[in-house]
């Protein structure tokens, strides 16, 4: 590939040593797909060792191979299952790398070219995301050569190649246009929230994915429909149906354009706007104004209502302001937050379907404890805070104990990053299923805080925002947590049960502020030789 970089005049040599020492640091980064299993002693790059993981991923993909010769339909699910592990992966591990700009001070004094200093960049992310697929499709790849021919496997790889390029470029195109706009501590904020905003969008359009088709008596079809030019999947699925079926009717011609167009487009873009891009992200570098602390009279109010010691309201406030600006933290936290607005939604227009009418008198509305999923998330993570070295001020303070500092944290969640969700759920479902629901939804209020309480008897203890969020993907924690959220599960069938018997839905009601009751009052009461060192 020596000359084609060259036609771009790209310093091949010079390249290949930036890219040298990219990967040799890269041996020295945890991946955060790699989980709970790595440790820092471990020798050699992560990220390698944790391509198991995808490969186990890719094994469910192998059914939809198997789905007759509806190319459009099974590989619209392909491609677009592959596109989530790959967008995912582009932002959780790489958008980091995408908007680095810690190298420029060493190389840009230097003799190099820019467009050389781009390309080692733009190289590192596609060997990684090579690695990625490859570990993803090449089981079901030699699945769909055995099952549908050399030609399938062939307009396969061509296509995942594509994909792969197009998630790259649309993701820098993408911080491009946000660069352009917004600079200093306000653009930091905006790449945040549109990473958080990338993951919500990945999980609503493979939904929609899934419903542009129908089954009717074990025959897919499919209608068109304008929404789903916009399902970039279903063009590379397109081009395969085209060709191998003979598929010419307009929208499969209209798909199998775009896969080529779009991405070939955005290419030429990418290569054209790349300098600016590279010059925009010295905007990163810039650092915004402070904001002024006030404070509403009411807000006051309310804290004493909440918190009724004078340590509890210092903690709590000190808890929301590292919630608000830790951005690693909301980072991870943020798209579960999102995922418990969506996926009661999903759920339950998936029971239902068309029978919109049979809504109201339905349990459906129990789907809101799919909101609960996001707590042993994010209590997870209340350990962890780029900040950890100034931990320290926890020694040096006069605390007597420790409870203030777990009970004003947990109320800091609760209020600042649970309730407004809830709240927005528990709004939208007074509107679908009437009045009559609002004894049920304090139910689920009540239960998610006693669900908050569980979380943290059970999972390891650590004084909030302490340690290195290195330390995150190290402990057993989340496995803990995964089976956590079983338990909100069994909350849902308890409720589910209450409604069964007369009056059962009150009778739960006062039981659930009984024991939430007890459970808050002892559960903090934890001394300083039980939390983590």
């Amino acid at each position: 590939m020596k000359k084609v970089f060259e036609i771009f005049d790209i310093d091949y040599e010079v390249m290949r040593a930036i890219l040298k020492v990219k990967l040799t640091m890269d041996g020295r980064r945890t991946p955060t797909m790699l989980a709970q299993n790595s440790q820092k002693k471990d020798k050699g790059n992560q990220f390698i060792k944790s391509l198991w993981l995808y490969v186990l991923f890719g094994l469910f993909m192998i059914p939809l191979l198997f789905i007759g010769e509806h190319y459009l339909f099974q590989m619209s699910m392909f491609f677009g299952m592959f596109t989530f592990f790959i967008m995912t992966s582009m932002i959780s591990d790489f958008s980091s790398v995408l908007l680095d700009i810690r190298d420029r001070n060493i190389l840009y004094p230097k003799p190099i070219n820019r467009r050389t200093v781009s390309a080692a960049k733009m190289m590192h992310i596609i060997i990684y995301l090579g690695y990625l697929s490859i570990a993803l499709v090449t089981i079901p790849l030699i699945v769909g050569l055995i099952r549908h021919g050399i030609l399938f496997l062939l307009l396969a790889v061509i296509n995942l190649i594509f994909i792969n390029l197009f998630v790259v470029v649309l993701t820098a195109l993408f911080y491009f246009l946000i660069l352009q706009f917004f600079d200093g501590e306000k653009l930091k904020d905006l790449i945040n929230y549109v990473q958080i905003g990338l993951s919500l969008m990945i999980m609503v359009g493979y939904q929609l994915l899934a419903r542009s088709f129908e089954i009717i008596n074990l025959t897919i079809t499919i209608e068109p429909q304008w929404w789903q030019v916009f399902i970039f999947p279903m063009w590379f699925a397109a081009n395969m149906d085209l060709l191998l079926n003979q598929s010419t009717e307009g929208f499969y011609l209209l798909f199998a354009a775009l896969s080529i167009i779009v991405p070939c487009t955005a290419i030429i873009l990418y290569l054209k706007f790349n300098d600016m891009f590279e010059h925009s992200l010295q905007k990163l570098t810039y650092q915004g104004k402070s904001k002024g602390m006030k404070k509403a009279k009411w807000r006051k109010w309310l804290l004493q209502l909440f918190c009724r010691t004078q340590e509890e309201r210092a903690f709590y406030r000190f808890a929301s302001a590292m919630m608000k600006n830790e951005r690693d933290f909301k980072l991870k936290a943020y798209p579960s937050l999102g995922f418990s607005i969506v996926i009661p939604f999903i759920f339950i227009f998936g029971v239902l379907g068309d029978n919109g009418e049979d809504l109201a008198n339905s349990h459906t509305y129990l789907t809101i404890y799919f909101s609960l999923l996001v707590i042993p998330t994010i209590m997870l993570l209340m350990p962890y805070s780029v900040k950890y070295k100034g931990a320290w001020i926890y020694r040096t303070a006069p605390i007597i104990e420790l409870k203030p500092i777990f009970s004003g944290t947990i109320k800091a969640f609760l209020v600042k990053l649970f309730l407004p969700p809830f709240l927005l759920l528990s709004l939208v479902f007074t509107f679908l299923y009437g009045l009559k629901i609002i004894p049920e939804l304090i139910i689920v209020l009540l239960n998610a805080f006693t669900f908050v309480v569980i979380c943290f008897a059970i999972l390891k203890k650590a004084i909030p925002f302490t340690e290195s969020f290195d330390q995150y993907t190290q402990t057993g924690n989340g496995i803990i947590a995964f089976f956590l959220m079983f338990l909100a599960g069994v909350f849902a069938i308890l409720h589910y049960v209450s409604t069964i018997y007369p009056y059962g839905t009150y009778i739960y009601l006062g039981l659930a502020v009984l024991y939430l009751m007890v459970s808050w009052k002892v559960a903090f009461n934890i001394g300083w030789e039980k939390v983590i060192e």
